[in-house]
């Protein structure tokens, strides 16, 4: 592990990116502490302190990485830029246009960027008005007036704006999925302050908690590492003057295509209600919210079905079964035993059917089990609470990405990769 990090950093492309990226997650965590303008930031920890922030508060935090409780410029966070992603990529499904520009390559996914960027400022122009009067109704913001709310709502804007650029920077000239990598740092950010309320807990639970912890991570990384290996042959051909040879090889067919992105997604939609509640207490929003309180069996639920659902969803955005098939026949490679062309593309999309099920079910259990254990084991919030399941998904599986990314670089330059 160390003579492979160590080839890394003598590699002068891969260590700019690494320095690249470690930069902007430093930029990004000092936009973490920086306030919002016109707030008071001694009486904001004052409200928050006397009432005490609810289990929905600290869950957005986390995504946060604590800048939500500072009120500060990052208090957003990437959560719009994933919510609006969300609803982009459903909306791809149902609107004949954005399909279109789906299938017409980078050009149109550009254009679905675009316009995924300017959702984002609208949602996180709505959110932060919903914090805003949050945080009103706490006293903590004090002498709110007109012209200091434009101020404290533009800022938070801009902030997650900013955000969603430095991830789009991160993935075109750093290491790994940008997006992620913001999440991932927010969410280790309170490592210290859960591994403190772990070792205060007495002995025994702390054992089990730790027990616990140790056997959700061996679970991601068993679930995103399995794979189904499909045999393909491929016949001899002749093309000009020259004939190819065949061979045999295997198409990958990964337990959990969709990686940490469907944890991801149910945790932005899980998030929703409590946002819109807060700009219409006892609408039908506030119902939503009460019903689908966080460690309630409602909520496990809803939330463990979200994740095998978007598991389904991004799979299949994710690998086209006809589009694979189609390839397949193009380069003169066949599945033993299966026709090319339609039959090929049935049989693949049955095996990722059944494929995706166990391992939609799996990351469902893992991400809620701490949900699960919390309900009987109320002390284990201390860490739980701040690291739960969800959290270490993501955090697992967004290490395990970038590294084989890492790899990838690696192995470009015949160095030994990471991951063996």
């Amino acid at each position: 592990m160390l003579s492979a990090m160590l080839n890394a950093l003598r590699s002068p492309e891969l260590r700019k990116k690494l320095a690249f990226t470690a930069f902007i997650l430093l930029i990004y965590r000092f936009g973490a502490y920086v306030p919002v303008p016109g707030v008071n930031a001694d009486r904001l920890a004052e409200a928050i302190d006397s009432r005490g922030t609810t289990n929905i508060l600290n869950f957005l935090n986390l995504f946060a990485g604590g800048a939500l409780t500072r009120f500060a410029v990052f208090a957003l966070g990437i959560m719009p830029y994933i919510t609006a992603s969300i609803i982009l990529q459903l909306m791809t499904v149902v609107i004949p246009s954005l399909e279109k520009l789906q299938k017409e390559g980078e050009s149109g996914y550009a254009k679905i960027t675009q316009y995924t960027r300017y959702l984002t400022v609208a949602l996180a122009a709505l959110q932060s008005l919903a914090y805003v009067l949050y945080f009103r109704s706490q006293d903590a913001l004090p002498d709110l007036s007109a012209g200091r709310l434009y101020l404290i709502v533009i800022s938070l804007t801009a902030g997650t704006t900013l955000v969603m650029w430095l991830g789009e920077l991160i993935t075109q000239r750093g290491i790994g999925n940008g997006m992620s990598l913001l999440i991932f740092v927010s969410i280790v950010a309170s490592l210290p302050s859960a591994l403190e309320g772990w070792i205060s807990l007495p002995p025994v639970t702390a054992v089990i908690i730790g027990l616990i912890a140790a056997l959700v991570v061996v679970g991601v990384v068993f679930v995103n590492e399995g794979q189904r290996r499909i045999p393909i042959q491929y016949a001899k051909r002749v093309v000009g003057r020259r004939m190819t040879s065949g061979g045999t090889t295997y198409m990958p067919l990964r337990v959990n295509m969709a990686g940490v992105i469907p944890v991801i997604f149910a945790s932005s939609v899980v998030i929703l209600p409590p946002t819109l509640a807060e700009l219409a207490p006892g609408s039908f929003f506030q119902s939503v919210s009460d019903f689908l309180a966080p460690g309630s069996w409602y909520y496990i639920i809803f939330e463990g079905l979200l994740i095998v659902l978007f598991t389904y969803f991004y799979t299949a955005v994710q690998f086209n079964p006809v589009d694979q098939a189609e390839n397949l026949k193009k380069y003169g490679g066949f599945i033993p035993g299966v026709r090319p062309g339609r039959p090929t593309a049935v049989y693949l999309d049955r095996v990722i059917t059944r494929l995706t099920l166990p391992g939609a079910i799996y990351l469902a259990l893992i991400a809620e089990m701490p949900n699960i254990v919390f309900r009987y084991l109320p002390e284990s919030n201390v860490f739980f609470g701040l690291f739960g399941g969800t959290s270490i998904l993501i955090v697992v599986g967004v290490a395990l990405d970038t590294m084989r990314q890492t790899e990838a670089q690696l192995m470009m330059r015949s160095y030994e990769g990471f991951l063996r």
